[in-house]
């Protein structure tokens, strides 16, 4: 049974980053939105193929796509690419930095909040292997961006 706490957490992970778009501003919402919804819909792939070689294990039963992995690609996924595509874009290093600071972040902090509040646990993979596989992301994300950018100006 899904829990109140799930589901709480769901709406949280899923309104807050949306709403942060609201700040963004409307010419960096269109200018970046490409590459963010790209990204989304490769992350969906990718929580497709973690789901089902169960890379993590979700605390509340039944196990379903959309009510455990689908909010984090949903929700946090774009918004913080496009916040740090707008911070960082056109200086590669510090992009790259910034993605270091969030995906460790997530990967090192986060999950241990997630696994302390019965919402996640990492399963068959250690906390580097899910850095990696959050962080390699990052740099398709800045080269669809990136190409993006060259095809708009020809």
């Amino acid at each position: 049974m899904k829990s109140k706490r799930h589901s709480k957490f769901n709406l949280l992970i899923i309104l807050v980053p949306w709403l942060s778009l609201l700040f963004i501003g409307k010419r960096s919402l269109k200018r970046f939105s490409f590459a963010g919804i790209f990204i989304v819909i490769f992350e969906i792939i990718n929580h497709l193929y973690g789901h089902k070689k169960r890379w993590w294990k979700f605390y509340d039963k039944p196990k379903s796509f959309i009510k455990d992995e689908l909010p984090f690609s949903v929700g946090p996924y774009m918004p913080l690419s496009m916040w740090l595509l707008k911070i960082s874009f056109g200086n590669f290093k510090k992009f790259v930095f910034l993605n270091l600071i969030s995906d460790g972040l997530f990967a090192f902090v986060f999950m241990d909040v997630l696994k302390k509040c019965k919402i996640i646990r990492l399963n068959r993979l250690s906390r580097f292997q899910f850095f990696i596989y959050i962080h390699y992301k990052a740099y398709i994300l800045y080269g669809v961006q990136y190409l993006f950018e060259k095809i708009k100006k020809s």
